[in-house]
C-alpha cells in the first residue's frame, strides 16, 4: 500500500495545487491528511474543494476546529485570529459540516496519525524536540506516529532505549524500532525551506519518502495581501519560517 500523507495546507491554493498534481502523477492507494486545511492563506474554499477530490482520511487540526467553533480563538496569536475570523466568513455551511467530520485520531496496523501529539490530541500539543518525542514514544503502541502541526519536516527514531533525530529525506522502517515522523507543511513550511513538503509511505517496501515541491509563492503571498490579511502571513511564505 502506498499512502500519500500531508499536512498544514493552510488555504494556500498555489502550493496545494502543485501537491495535488504530484500525488495524482504517482501511484497512491490511499490519502491521509493530518490537519489544518484552513487558516493563514487566501483560498480556504478552493483548498477544501481539492481536498474533497482526493477523498482522504482527514485529521482535524487546531485551525480546522477553530474555523468551525470547536476551539476557542484565545488559543491563537493575533495574526492567526485575524485569519480565522476572515476564514469563518468565507467558508460555507457545507464546508463547516465537512470540516466537522474530520477525525482527531486515526490508526492502521502499524501506524497512527494525529495532528500534533499523542498527549491529549484535542489540545494540539507540539512535538518540538527530543523530550517531546520521548513522551510520545511512551504512548505509541504502533511502529510509526505521523504528525504535522509544527510545519517542520523531521523524524525521531526510538531504538534500544535511545531517541535519535533523523534529518533524512528517506527512511527505511526497521523492526523493533519506533518512529515519529513529521510530514512538514504543504502551505506554510517553517523549516527554512519554503518549498511545499509531502510524504509517501510505502508499507510494502517499509519506506518513507519526503518530497519538496516548488510553487508560485509570489502569487500566494499577493493574494494574502489583497484580502487584507496580515503582512507577516505573506512574508513567512518566502522565508519558510
Amino acid at each position: 500500500m502506498r499512502y500519500g500523507i500531508f499536512s498544514d495546507v493552510h488555504s494556500n491554493l498555489e502550493a496545494f495545487s502543485i501537491v495535488y498534481d504530484f500525488y495524482k502523477s504517482n501511484q497512491i492507494d490511499k490519502y491521509i491528511f493530518i490537519g489544518d486545511i484552513v487558516g493563514y492563506g487566501a483560498n480556504p474554499k478552493e483548498c477544501l474543494y481539492l481536498l474533497k477530490n482526493l477523498n482522504p482520511v482527514s485529521i482535524a487540526g487546531n485551525h480546522d476546529w477553530a474555523a468551525v467553533g470547536k476551539l476557542e480563538l484565545d488559543y491563537f496569536n493575533e495574526y492567526a485570529k485575524i485569519a480565522l475570523l476572515w476564514t469563518k466568513e468565507k467558508i460555507s455551511f457545507d464546508d463547516c459540516l465537512y470540516i466537522k467530520s474530520f477525525l482527531l485520531f486515526y490508526e492502521e496496523d502499524n501506524f497512527v496519525c494525529v495532528h500534533g501529539s499523542l498527549e491529549e490530541p484535542q489540545k494540539f500539543n507540539y512535538i518540538l524536540g527530543i523530550m517531546d518525542s520521548w513522551r510520545n514514544f511512551s504512548l505509541l503502541k504502533k511502529d510509526i506516529l505521523f504528525v504535522g502541526h509544527s510545519h517542520r519536516r523531521e523524524s525521531y527514531v526510538y531504538c534500544n532505549g535511545k531517541v535519535m533525530y533523523m534529518p533524512d529525506m528517506e527512511l527505511e522502517i526497521q523492526k523493533n524500532t519506533k518512529y515519529i515522523i513529521n510530514v512538514g507543511s504543504v502551505g506554510q513550511p517553517r523549516d527554512r525551506d519554503n518549498r511545499s513538503c509531502v510524504c509517501i509511505y510505502d508499507s510494502d517496501r517499509r519506506r518513507v519518502f519526503f518530497k519538496r515541491l516548488e510553487y508560485n509563492i509570489k502569487k500566494a503571498a499577493e493574494k494574502i495581501l489583497e484580502e487584507g490579511l496580515p503582512q507577516i502571513l505573506a512574508t513567512r511564505l518566502y522565508i519558510g519560517g
